[in-house]
């Protein structure tokens, strides 16, 4: 059930289990991943513990999720947690904008992510597989495979 925003433009800000937010986190590859653990415990919140900032577009047609925690796997930084566009713009200058509002609100931090690339179907170009392109295309790179085989890509100001 997700109801365009009527007034505004570009990313606004909602709660965590925002009702629009979480429907399209829903249809995300890593929200498929854990949907039986979600169920279990009844949880409307689509991002972990931590500082959060969750982004929808005004057109509810995209989502991108942040949060800002204590992690036990060595990375540092604000965590990309989702991000996920249908329509609209670009993906990779929606994530720009989304990452402007991010270091508005953590100025100077890394940003990182992780992508599955067993998930996640590439994209190629110039004859190599890429995962997560659009991160690429909005400044992102490698940055190592995690204990989990994911991709680990980062933006740095």
């Amino acid at each position: 059930m997700t109801q365009p925003f009527l007034i505004g433009e570009g990313w606004i800000e909602v709660r965590d289990g925002d009702a629009s937010a979480r429907a399209m986190f829903e249809r995300h590859y890593s929200a498929q991943r854990n949907l039986l653990r979600r169920r279990a415990r009844r949880t409307k919140l689509i991002v972990g513990p931590g500082f959060k900032l969750v982004l929808i577009r005004a057109d509810a047609a995209s989502v991108c999720a942040w949060r800002k925690a204590i992690r036990d796997d060595g990375q540092t930084g604000v965590e990309c947690t989702v991000y996920r566009r249908e329509q609209g713009e670009l993906a990779s200058d929606l994530l720009r904008s989304a990452m402007a509002i991010v270091w508005d609100r953590w100025p100077g931090e890394r940003l990182f992510t992780f992508v599955d690339p067993m998930l996640v179907k590439p994209t190629i170009r110039t004859g190599r597989p890429t995962w997560g392109h659009c991160f690429y295309l909005a400044g992102w790179r490698f940055a190592g495979i995690s204990k989990k085989r994911f991709h680990i890509l980062e933006a740095t100001p």
